[in-house]
């Protein structure tokens, strides 16, 4: 309805809307009027404006994306897990964005990151005043996009996602069950997040913006729950018949051994409906 499109509604740009874009954008459209930007725009789900655009090349953005936006939020995977994929994925997709927005009254550009771009192995507890000296190249570009947006002009607020998981994200829980996963005891520390609460957490945070609330610059998404990777594959076995361990099983993740903290998240009042990797796996289990 025309409506919608009235300027005394919100206008949100959701760039880059695949599995977690366009859940966040779905889950937005109560609210505001809701775009969904992607090379594919057939992919993004029924409710949102679909623009169909390359991040790569500016005057395609020029041409598409919308005036008088509220929130821009950026969420992006690469193309290509190589350093130019992650290059073009985090830093130039970002920056020809930026530049198509340039004139706009933005109220916050929202990007969303990663926790891989912290090193720590020391089973230290991290949050959003932590040292980030990420050991790789994927780390250090999602860094460097972590800055572009900082930087833009406009307010910005990063959200450091851990290692998001759910039902379209089944891979950890098949390697257990199928018995490629066997990691020593005691394993590292590993952090994750349900892929729902991950949209939740940046509508909520959309949410305090038009509601005219502050944000803080940098946020770290990730569930109450910190464990041993050891600990979960044992509760996962106790869960659900699971194939003895194959030889050449993977013994652990590659993230360091670290701790991440919610406590400022939790401070904005959300609330997890996963708060534990428990609550969250139950589910997929059962649903098998």
């Amino acid at each position: 309805m025309a409506m919608t499109e009235t300027t005394n509604t919100p206008r949100v740009l959701v760039a880059g809307c695949g599995n977690l874009g366009g859940a966040i954008a779905s889950l937005l459209t109560d609210s505001a009027t809701v775009y969904g930007l992607r090379r594919n725009p057939d992919r993004i789900p029924v409710g949102i404006h679909r623009l169909k655009a390359d991040l790569m090349h500016r005057h395609s953005l020029e041409a598409t994306v919308p005036e008088n936006l509220d929130v821009v939020i950026y969420c992006l995977t690469p193309a290509s897990y190589d350093e130019q994929g992650y290059q073009d994925a985090y830093v130039n997709g970002l920056s020809n964005l930026l530049a198509t927005i340039a004139g706009q009254p933005i109220k916050r550009v929202i990007f969303v990151s990663s926790t891989s771009v912290y090193a720590q192995d020391d089973d230290s507890w991290v949050d959003e005043t932590s040292l980030t000296q990420p050991r790789r190249f994927s780390g250090e570009k999602i860094l460097a996009g972590e800055q572009t947006a900082l930087e833009s002009g406009h307010p910005a607020t990063v959200v450091r996602f851990s290692g998001i998981y759910g039902p379209s994200r089944r891979r950890f829980l098949e390697e257990v069950i199928e018995g490629r996963m066997d990691p020593q005891k005691p394993a590292p520390y590993s952090n994750r997040i349900h892929e729902e609460d991950a949209a939740r957490v940046v509508q909520h945070l959309v949410e305090r913006v038009l509601s005219g609330q502050s944000l803080q610059e940098l946020y770290v998404a990730s569930d109450c729950e910190p464990v041993r990777l050891d600990e979960v594959v044992d509760w996962v076995r106790q869960q659900t018949p699971c194939a003895e361990p194959a030889e050449g099983a993977r013994k652990g993740g590659r993230a360091g051994s670290k701790r991440c903290s919610n406590q400022r998240l939790l401070e904005t009042g959300f609330r997890f409906r996963f708060p534990s990797f428990r609550d969250g796996y139950r589910g997929m289990i059962a649903d098998r």
